[in-house]
């Protein structure tokens, strides 16, 4: 039922514009451009990149897996109408990856997914000015299952599905913008729901996601700031940026249902997300791309033991525990890009 009616929204939301989709802050010329020529335009595009890398090994010395394959694919879209002192600017972010090996039988182990949508529209201040009176929506959820594969049993220990969890913002604020290649947007009173299934809110006391033990939703109140830069440094390469602060006026400590404290919270526990891409141009359609992900949410606490099938309490075997909470993801791809858009002018 979660997932039917935030079908439902997403779907409703990204049709109001059916052209919409990718980093606005992109588009050229510059968005201010259209508005001092008080004129009707369309701006849209994207760049598809699909990467791999295969590996086969036989009596090698050094060891190592005997077969691997691993394929990644990144779509970043856009779409903005500007007219006068209007602006809708529209961007959509799809990640998937998937790793196949033969020590565990070719099953497919996700390296990457995401989905990430978001829709503002912007009124200028005056007609030379570069502020504007900005209202934001973001949806944010994955494609499939995810799995903690430090665990034996992985497969039959699911810890997130599509729409569980999915977040929503709405934000009404004020957004700077600078030419195309940079935006900072600011709302003292945006709205965040979180929804999931109880079959991953149940797995811990303390719930899911923020999402309470027992419950489908968390609704939060705060402040949230978004902001965005993209530069090409050469011809061949270029770098964009984005980081979102997001602090939950409501948040307090998580108690169960026997009133014990099982995660503390406050206002002062601000959720970020860092996520860079760094892309270097070999050819036309050739590319080798590096990205950095980097997320801090009180709410997904990092742990770092596991219960076995005998009810005995087990340390993960990850290489990276010093990092905590910080949820990141690296990954360097080497693949073939492709463009598409168009520019009316």
């Amino acid at each position: 039922m979660i997932r039917k009616y935030a079908a439902i929204l997403l779907f409703s939301s990204v049709s109001a514009g059916a052209q919409v989709i990718k980093d606005a802050d992109q588009a050229k010329p510059a968005l201010t451009y259209y508005a001092q020529q008080d004129s009707s335009h369309w701006t849209y595009g994207g760049v598809f990149n699909l990467g791999g890398n295969q590996g086969l090994l036989h009596n090698w010395g050094a060891g190592g897996e005997l077969a691997s394959f691993t394929v990644n694919g990144i779509f970043n879209g856009f779409a903005t109408y500007a007219k006068g002192k209007n602006v809708w600017a529209n961007n959509l972010d799809l990640n998937y990856g998937l790793n196949y090996a033969y020590s565990y039988s070719f099953v497919p182990r996700k390296t990457d997914d995401r989905i990430d949508f978001t829709s503002r529209y912007g009124k200028k201040t005056s007609d030379s000015s570069e502020f504007y009176f900005t209202g934001l929506f973001n949806f944010k959820s994955q494609f499939t299952k995810g799995f903690d594969y430090a665990i034996p049993d992985w497969q039959k220990r699911p810890t997130s599905n599509l729409f569980s969890p999915a977040y929503f913002t709405l934000a009404p604020g004020m957004e700077y913008r600078k030419g195309n290649h940079f935006s900072l947007f600011v709302s003292p009173l945006a709205a965040r729901l979180t929804i999931a299934d109880t079959a991953y809110t149940n797995l811990t006391p303390q719930g899911a996601f923020g999402v309470p033990n027992g419950k489908t939703s968390r609704f939060e109140f705060g402040a949230y700031m978004s902001a965005r830069y993209f530069v090409d440094l050469s011809k061949t390469i270029s770098f964009r940026t984005r980081l979102d602060l997001y602090s939950n006026y409501l948040a307090k400590d998580v108690k169960d249902t026997n009133g014990i404290v099982v995660r503390k919270d406050n206002p002062g526990n601000i959720t970020m997300l860092s996520d860079n891409l760094l892309s270097f141009k070999f050819t036309k359609h050739v590319t080798v791309s590096l990205g950095l992900v980097m997320i801090y949410d009180n709410a997904v606490p990092y742990i770092s033991t596991y219960t076995d099938a005998s009810g005995v309490v087990q340390e993960k075997p990850e290489p990276i525990k010093g990092l905590g909470w910080m949820q990141i993801r690296q990954n360097l791809q080497f693949g073939v890009e492709y463009k598409l858009g168009k520019i009316k002018k």
